[in-house]
């Protein structure tokens, strides 16, 4: 990977707290594929093509298959998604996008039909934690290995 500075080496401290998080983030409840998917997903809203194509790669060997990929664009509109992992979407979505979107009563309310209090604050997490690398990867100039 070639990038502007290796962050890694310039500001440890900070990136050893970020991997705390990511470590955190990877013990969670929430199924490893939903995890792969909300990646991608707000990855394709930050067009990050680092964390794109390293989430794929690695929503492939959870065997996810293409066409959950390629329907992620659409997920409202396909019924290949559970209702569950709609609402996460969603707010996976209103999250990455929350000056617009914000994080209405509605959705919060949706989500926890699904989710319990620790499942909700998990996907939180999740989700500001996969921004945080996109907006860490697309500033620092990191571009996908293909």
């Amino acid at each position: 990977m070639k990038n502007r500075i290796n962050y890694f080496k310039v500001a440890p401290e900070a990136l050893e707290k970020i991997m705390e998080l990511e470590k955190y983030v990877k013990k969670t409840s929430i199924d490893r594929k939903l995890r792969e998917l909300i990646k991608i997903r707000v990855s394709q809203i930050n067009s990050c093509s680092y964390c794109l194509n390293m989430h794929t790669k690695e929503a492939k060997k959870l065997n996810i298959t293409d066409e959950q990929i390629d329907q992620l664009i659409n997920w409202k509109e396909t019924t290949i998604f559970t209702e569950k992992e709609k609402v996460a979407l969603e707010l996976a979505e209103n999250i990455t996008w929350i000056s617009e979107k914000g994080v209405p009563d509605d959705l919060y309310h949706r989500v926890r039909n699904h989710y319990d209090e620790k499942s909700y604050v998990d996907l939180v997490l999740i989700i500001n934690q996969i921004n945080m690398w996109n907006r860490l990867a697309i500033s620092m100039g990191n571009k996908a290995d293909h």
